[in-house]
């Protein structure tokens, strides 16, 4: 297994991670609770950005800027909604 397909399954665990917590603080039966899956799912997703952030300077992970017409499309498509 080489480093891409392992800070691949690295990333897609995390992002797991952070499904779960977020579903953990939204589930809460208090507030405790919920503070405490609201932090772990904040540290969660600091991590989830330093992976990106690795991999994206690896071009593993690799991003285009969208145009701002495809933008404009997107938004006027989902405005009626």
């Amino acid at each position: 297994m080489d480093d891409r397909m392992i800070m691949e399954n690295i990333l897609l665990t995390t992002k797991g991670v952070c499904d779960l917590y977020m579903h953990g603080a939204i589930e809460s039966a208090t507030e405790n609770v919920q503070q405490t899956f609201d932090q772990a799912l904040s540290d969660s997703l600091c991590m989830q950005g330093d992976i990106y952030q690795k991999m994206s300077a690896k071009g593993w992970y690799p991003a285009q800027q969208a145009q701002q017409q495809q933008i404009d499309q997107v938004r006027q498509k989902y405005a009626g909604m």
